[in-house]
């Protein structure tokens, strides 16, 4: 079975993420398909970058999201747009949508410590 999870990078106690897809089985920073995006919790709000036409397919496929990136999905949307791609919405126009939502939110490129 295949997953979207993060993989953690960064330093110790300075922690950054990829949004990845992997084999269930293969350890949390071991062996991926493919890098789906980023995110660092460490900013205010926590900044998410995600390539959704690539998770769009990964989904499609049947990948499944871990719990954790659900929840950053949903907080991000990406959920909402997904089951509207299902239903046959473009992809031109989500993608369209979520570049929108991704500049309308102001983060501050400094991190906490």
């Amino acid at each position: 079975m295949v997953r979207i999870r993060l993989r953690r990078t960064g330093s110790r106690g300075q922690p950054s993420y990829r949004i990845v897809v992997a084999d269930k089985e293969s350890p949390r920073d071991g062996r991926f398909l493919e890098i789906l995006g980023d995110y660092n919790p460490r900013t205010e709000p926590a900044t998410m970058n995600v390539k959704e036409d690539r998770v769009y397919d990964w989904m499609s496929k049947g990948a499944q999201p871990s719990e954790s990136v659900a929840q950053l999905f949903k907080t991000a949307g990406v959920l909402d747009r997904f089951e509207r791609f299902k239903t046959g919405e473009k992809v031109e126009v989500l993608l369209e949508e979520a570049e929108k939502a991704r500049a309308a939110r102001v983060t501050n490129p400094k991190t906490r410590r």
